[in-house]
């Protein structure tokens, strides 16, 4: 089955607003919405700041099952085994959606969320073991949202679209939320002390075992890990705020999925497809 999804669009004036402060305005109303932040204004290029919100499908792939949503409230799971082909799953789920085509050479509709490190194995045939301590997070969340905000830095224009399957386009209501002057800020405060999963020493002893592999021609390239953890109380857009502050890079993100939260910073973008060639930055 395909969804025919209609598309209004709205453009406004941006030279007042900032991705933080839309973000805000929109948080409270909308639940579940996505920041994807540039804060790289030098050029006409990857200028742009996307606010997603009001997701009205999504797929998830989590404990060995693929689980589907869609618009109009239908629901399906498959279970994982070593013959499903995960990647082209996903693939259909996509090509389920269909938009009106437009003018508009940026982005504005599609799939946004992420993949985690474990997902490789859906790509390649490798092997990957749970660690202690892993992150009961999903491997793969992607959701289709009615609302996108694309806030074109360069030209401080925004453009509000919002994507409608058999209900009313909402672009007045987001374009109120947006003249707002207040809205609310929570804040934030460490609980106790900060912690890891290997000692100093440990680390020091993986980095001269990557050393010995490097000189040995094994490989050219390690990146060792070593994860830290913070436990806090408060409002996690406000930790997302200080990780931009402390570590400006010209690309962030916020993903707010309820029960968990995923948001990080990059001095680079991952990849670029641009006219039929796709640039990869590892």
């Amino acid at each position: 089955m395909k969804y025919t999804l209609k598309t209004h669009s709205k453009k406004i004036l941006a030279d007042t607003i900032t991705p933080v402060s839309v973000y805000l305005r929109l948080r409270d109303r909308f639940p579940n919405s996505l920041l994807l932040e540039s804060s790289d204004y030098r050029a006409n290029d990857n200028t742009f700041s996307y606010i997603c919100c009001k997701p009205i499908a999504s797929i998830t792939v989590k404990d060995e099952i693929i689980t589907e949503s869609f618009p109009d409230g239908k629901t399906t799971t498959t279970s994982i085994d070593s013959t499903t082909d995960v990647v082209g799953i996903i693939e259909a789920f996509a090509k389920k959606f269909e938009t009106e085509d437009n003018d508009k050479k940026f982005i504005q509709n599609g799939l946004f969320g992420y993949m985690s490190y474990d997902a490789v194995r859906y790509f390649e045939d490798i092997e990957i073991t749970k660690k202690e301590g892993a992150l009961e997070v999903p491997d793969f969340y992607y959701a289709v949202y009615q609302n996108i905000i694309a806030i074109n830095h360069f030209n401080n224009e925004a453009y509000i679209f919002s994507h409608t399957y058999k209900e009313e386009n909402n672009l007045s209501e987001i374009a109120q939320l947006l003249t707002v002057k207040s809205f609310a800020e929570y804040h934030f405060k460490l609980e106790g002390d900060q912690q890891s999963q290997m000692s100093d020493e440990a680390y020091i002893d993986l980095v001269k075992t990557c050393k010995k592999h490097c000189q040995r021609g094994d490989v050219f390239q390690i990146v060792p890990s070593k994860r830290f953890s913070q436990n806090f109380s408060g409002d996690e857009f406000n930790v997302y705020r200080s990780l931009r502050s402390v570590n400006p890079s010209p690309y962030l993100f916020f993903f707010d999925y309820g029960n968990f939260k995923i948001f990080g910073s990059s001095p680079e973008a991952q990849l670029i497809v641009k006219e039929g060639k796709a640039e990869i930055h590892p």
